[in-house]
């Protein structure tokens, strides 16, 4: 039997926690109920469980019963070894429009999928549990809250996570479903930046409140924070290399109270999207003394608050070929595909692949055979296919299996 044979037989199991756990989602860090069905899910195998302190994670522990050195690539070793499987399990503050008979009621939503993350992760855990004798060292498996700007995995890095089974983990795995854009059941990847790094800036110009027949009176900070939204996309084109790009979005802009009122202040948020370190880097930089040298020459001061979030997610070329070579085995080779560009979203898995060696991957759950029409992740019609459950789980468990195995 292999690990997909033994998914065909969890998969109504896992649909099952799956719409559970898409009718109780919960955002950010705090994710009591989850973490409850999650450990629900888990009673009964042999793991050692860790749960969060700072979060509602939960980590837990495999221990694989194969000797290393008889499992180790050559010669060998008796160290033995861990290696990572990760799933996000938080949802976002999204309205549900589906109409699916399981849909969330309320404000959240889980419109990214990380419900099916979640049941995948505990599919795993269950395949591996039934085959310790296969592992040749141990599993982490990490249920990570509060992927959606909170910084999960940071804090579970701090916590210790990579650390869980005592000797670091060697290598770590994770992937993420699409609602649209790929064909169900299709795996992609890529090696080096496979998805973008994310940082946000609160922009506060403060200048004189005046009558509007009056502008001469007061500093009127619309136009200044106006000239500041238009010179980022400039700052874009002559301060970053075109192979090397950045994405700025200005996606809230407020001042004033009335038409013939001059504000006191004018704010607006930035997302700012790079796709490599030295982008990042470059933004944190040019980016504050943009604003500040125009509030200046307007006479206005100026208030800038930089959130950093994710870094780029930058897989290793040869976790890449490692994942290549086991999903075309296990499930076909018409099954795997690499992309050419990374994909401009965000994501904190960056921080365990900074730690690291490991991969990202995508898989289609797409409900529609035209996934070119169907809605996006994080939209409020955003629907994924549950037949994916099984094959997820399986290359997961494949993937730990196959890593111990090398040493």
């Amino acid at each position: 039997m292999t690990y997909t044979d033994d998914a065909e037989g969890l998969q109504e199991d896992l649909v099952r926690l799956r719409r559970d756990l898409h009718r109780i989602p919960e955002i950010g860090l705090n994710l009591p109920r989850t973490q409850e069905r999650v450990l629900a899910a888990l009673e009964g195998l042999p793991l050692e469980i860790t749960l969060g302190t700072e979060l509602n994670s939960v980590t837990a522990v495999l221990r694989g019963t194969k000797p290393a050195a008889e499992g180790a690539a050559g010669s060998g070793t008796a160290a033995r070894q861990a290696v990572l499987l990760r799933g996000d399990m938080d949802a976002l503050p999204v309205v549900e429009k589906t109409g699916r008979d399981f849909a969330a009621a309320g404000p959240t939503m889980h419109a990214c999928g990380h419900d099916l993350h979640t049941a995948m992760l505990v599919g795993a855990a269950k395949l591996l549990s039934a085959h310790r004798d296969r592992l040749a060292g141990d599993v982490v498996f990490m249920f990570q809250p509060g992927e959606e700007g909170d910084d999960g995995a940071g804090h579970m890095i701090r916590e210790g996570v990579l650390d869980a089974a005592g000797p670091r983990v060697v290598a770590a795995y994770g992937m993420h479903v699409m609602s649209d854009r790929l064909p169900r059941g299709h795996f992609v990847s890529r090696a080096g930046t496979f998805m973008a790094g994310a940082d946000e800036i609160a922009v506060t110009v403060r200048g004189a409140g005046a009558h509007g027949s009056r502008p001469h009176t007061g500093k009127d900070p619309v136009p200044v924070a106006c000239e500041m939204v238009v010179a980022l996309q400039s700052l874009v084109t002559r301060k970053f290399d075109i192979f090397d790009p950045v994405v700025i979005t200005v996606g809230e802009f407020h001042a004033g109270t009335a038409a013939n009122i001059i504000p006191d202040d004018a704010t607006f948020h930035v997302t700012m999207r790079s796709f490599s370190r030295e982008s990042r880097s470059r933004l944190l930089e040019t980016v504050p003394e943009l604003f500040q040298g125009l509030a200046a020459a307007y006479g206005c001061a100026v208030e800038i608050t930089y959130k950093e979030q994710y870094p780029p997610t930058v897989n290793h070329a040869p976790e890449v070929d490692f994942l290549e070579e086991v999903v075309r085995e296990v499930h076909g080779e018409e099954r795997f595909s690499r992309i050419a560009n990374p994909n401009p979203g965000a994501e904190d898995f960056s921080r365990v692949l900074e730690e690291v060696p490991g991969t990202y991957a995508f898989l289609g759950a797409c409900t529609k055979d035209d996934y070119t029409s169907a809605a996006s992740n994080h939209s409020p019609l955003a629907d994924f296919d549950d037949s994916v459950l099984g094959d997820g789980a399986a290359l997961l468990a494949e993937l730990a299996d196959r890593r111990l195995a090398r040493g």
